[in-house]
């Protein structure tokens, strides 16, 4: 059977193509996409970056998706033809040190869909079947198709070290910031403090409820902040994946404080911070956040019961066929979240 697909054959070479639809093995199943989001690593991809694996041409990206189960091999029985279904990208071989330590993003033989494999930007994906996590009949495709980057922001909150009644402040409000905003406060965030130079995003993290909005091209964020009677930033999560943002993070987090750097920077990104002002006395606890292991059921949960509201952070649904443009026309990276398929 042949289908449509985004196919990347070499750095900004990217086209609607026809192929072949892959026949299902005995452990997995084909889903009908219908919706699939872009991320960060794939534009990176798109331009010949890494992504968070070794890509190689051509590829069909795409790693954020849901949508319905067509057909299943002979040994698959978790789901049955029709069933609505998301996909965690990152399978991981279950044997290796890291894996049989429970660290399985970090194994040490990971398949990642739609970065080293063929992905979701197509009108059908065959994945394995423990890659799928079943989702409500009742879900919006768009929302299901968010699992995975909730996902990942899910396990940074985890390692943000985010206690009821804490100040958090989060730097970069796409929409990554704006899923990390969500959850630190369903986290027990008294106060989240947004920081951003797009006038845009600031009015937006004001209508979701943001405790105050700096614009850091115009004001001194230590001094606003103390002009605004805030006595400490139990934690700072960056999400622009910037040296100058990382530094800002580790620079306004208050004493005992946790920095989340949660930004995606380019490869060889040093970061210039001073050990014993910054880090020594003020007894910092600096962190990353990689992948999403063991959270995607959570997410699913969280997002069917309504605790996470992800109708404005979705700005765009593209059409498969003009999928494209959202990677050659650079006004789109301004947008919120972008979601390409067949709704």
């Amino acid at each position: 059977m042949k289908m449509k697909a985004l196919v990347l054959t070499a750095p900004e070479q990217l086209s609607l193509q026809e192929v072949e639809v892959r026949k299902p093995q005995k452990d997995e199943i084909v889903i009908q996409v219908k919706a699939c989001g872009v991320c960060g690593t794939d534009i990176h991809m798109f331009f010949g970056d890494k992504g968070a694996f070794q890509n190689d041409y051509p590829l069909i990206m795409g790693h954020e998706f849901a949508g319905i189960v067509t057909q299943t091999g002979a040994a698959a029985s978790k789901f049955k033809v029709g069933d609505h279904v998301a996909v965690d990208p990152n399978i991981y071989c279950g044997q290796c040190r890291p894996c049989l330590r429970g660290d399985v993003h970090y194994c040490e033989n990971m398949t990642g869909i739609g970065t080293t494999v063929s992905g979701g930007f197509a009108e059908y994906c065959t994945v394995k079947e423990r890659a799928a996590y079943l989702v409500p009949d009742d879900m919006p495709f768009e929302y299901a198709a968010m699992m995975e980057p909730v996902s990942c922001c899910m396990h940074g909150i985890d390692r943000s070290n985010i206690h009821s009644g804490d100040t958090v402040a989060i730097i970069g409000f796409g929409s990554i910031g704006q899923i990390i905003f969500e959850l630190a406060n369903n986290s027990g965030a008294a106060r989240i403090i947004v920081i951003e130079p797009m006038e845009d995003k600031l009015l937006r993290a004001k209508e979701m409820g943001a405790f105050l909005t700096i614009n850091p091209s115009s004001k001194n964020i230590l001094l606003y902040l103390k002009q605004n009677k805030i006595p400490s930033l139990d934690t700072v999560i960056e999400c622009v994946g910037r040296k100058d943002s990382m530094e800002m993070a580790i620079d306004i987090a208050s004493n005992r404080g946790t920095v989340m750097l949660f930004g995606l920077t380019p490869p060889n990104t040093k970061l210039e911070i001073l050990a014993f002002e910054q880090i020594f006395k003020k007894e910092l606890t600096i962190t990353g956040s990689y992948i999403n292991p063991f959270v995607s059921q959570r997410v699913i949960d969280l997002i069917a019961s309504d605790h996470i509201d992800l109708s404005k952070i979705i700005t765009d649904k593209i059409p498969l066929k003009d999928g494209v443009k959202v990677f050659t026309n650079p006004s789109y990276r301004r947008h919120g979240k972008i979601v390409i398929g067949n709704l």
